[in-house]
């Protein structure tokens, strides 16, 4: 045992989690090392319920399509559909399927009964309308916010009709064409027509935001917003699909730096709703410079988490997440001389650490991990610092 380890050792609940924190930040993320695992969903729901109720936590955030979630925030705020329907249409990344989800979400709704609007929690998905394969069309957006602003503005300050738009989206298909992804030339994203929507969707934005004054009177400023992420996500896919039809090595780079900079605009505009808990890969939420390999070889881009905590500052709280062994996907137990191994060698099923402090202990004593699994990233002991707090469990099962 590691001299002193035991003092930077907590229980994992709310109270202790602010503990480490200078004060309650208003974008409190809680990262994952891999997705979809029951055992740690379910660790993370026990977490969540504790910051509503006792910390007053009031929208959860998740690493899934932002257009998706509202069908999720309709059922938590107004019972629109059914539970069912809601998995099945409400989450992106197969999160739909996943049993401690659905738990959450109908916690959430039944938190919700009877309580007024400005009670009730939200629910919000960061990230944008696509996948590692390919990229949702912009229609969706960017029809929705040109229908918001054609029946409340004159038609002389719209940029174009809707029919226009609907002319040069085109196909669904054509933008959503998974062979993008590894041949540039099947992209439509340099068109000239996808060049035109990019400028008549910053038109609309900016239309937008200089009639905010009057839609947020003859709507409700809820409304307003929502018509705000319609025009995000706009321009961010398009933004995309433009980087999709680039040939250069720096192509991988700038998608991945573009998918991270939606999901920070959208948790930027959460956190100026008010307290809000994001859940999402630890490489989305760390503040240091996030890598991945990748076909054509080593990839760097800025995260979320580090594009966020440059703009709030102590505002923005990471507590990361590590787990010791995977057993069904072969993650078996880590090396002594890792983090994860030390801390593997403790009693209990789960702990809370406090971060700069176990890095301080440990100093240049831990080597890197390596998963024989893809799915599982382990932690990197140089970044240990990088986070306030480090939810470690021992064993996923």
């Amino acid at each position: 045992m590691v001299t002193g380890i035991e003092d930077t050792v907590r229980t994992v609940d709310a109270g202790a989690l602010l503990g480490l924190l200078p004060g309650r930040p208003r974008l409190l993320a809680l990262g994952e090392p891999v997705h979809g695992e029951e055992s740690l969903l379910e660790l993370r729901n026990a977490l969540l319920g504790q910051l509503v109720e006792q910390e007053g936590y009031r929208t959860v955030a998740m690493e899934s399509d932002c257009m998706r979630g509202l069908v999720v925030d309709d059922y938590l705020t107004s019972g629109t559909g059914t539970l069912d329907e809601v998995m099945a249409r409400g989450f992106s990344h197969g999160f739909g399927a996943c049993a401690a989800n659905r738990e959450l979400v109908r916690w959430m709704r039944a938190h919700n009964e009877g309580r007024a609007a400005d009670e009730q929690l939200r629910f919000a998905g960061v990230d944008g309308p696509l996948e590692i394969t390919g990229a949702d069309s912009p229609r969706q957006a960017l029809i929705a916010l040109h229908d918001y602003l054609a029946a409340r503005v004159e038609v002389e300050l719209l940029p174009c009709t809707g029919q226009r738009l609907e002319l040069l989206l085109g196909d669904d298909e054509e933008w959503s064409d998974p062979a993008a992804m590894r041949d540039p030339g099947r992209s439509v994203g340099r068109s000239d027509r996808a060049a035109l929507l990019r400028v008549f969707a910053d038109d609309l934005v900016a239309l937008l935001d200089e009639q905010g004054p009057y839609l947020v009177a003859a709507t409700s400023r809820e409304a307003w917003g929502r018509a705000r992420l319609y025009g995000r996500t706009a321009l961010g896919l398009l933004r995309y699909h433009f980087w999709m039809a680039d040939a250069s090595p720096g192509r991988m780079g700038r998608l991945l730096g573009v998918r991270d900079a939606m999901m920070a605009d959208n948790l930027l505009a959460l956190a100026e709703r008010g307290p809000t808990v994001v859940h999402a890969h630890n490489s989305h939420l760390q503040r240091s410079e996030s890598t991945m390999r990748m076909w054509q070889g080593p990839v760097r881009w800025w995260g979320a988490g580090a594009l966020v905590g440059a703009r709030l500052g102590r505002d923005y709280a990471f507590v990361a997440t590590a787990v010791g062994t995977i057993g069904h996907r072969g993650v078996g137990v880590p090396p002594a001389e890792s983090v994860e191994g030390i801390l593997y060698g403790l009693s209990g099923e789960s702990c809370l650490v406090d971060a700069p402090r176990l890095a301080a202990v440990l100093g240049e004593r831990p080597v890197p991990r390596e998963s024989p699994w893809f799915g599982y990233a382990p932690l990197d002991p140089a970044r240990l610092a990088d986070s306030e707090g480090l939810v470690f469990v021992r064993d996923a099962l």
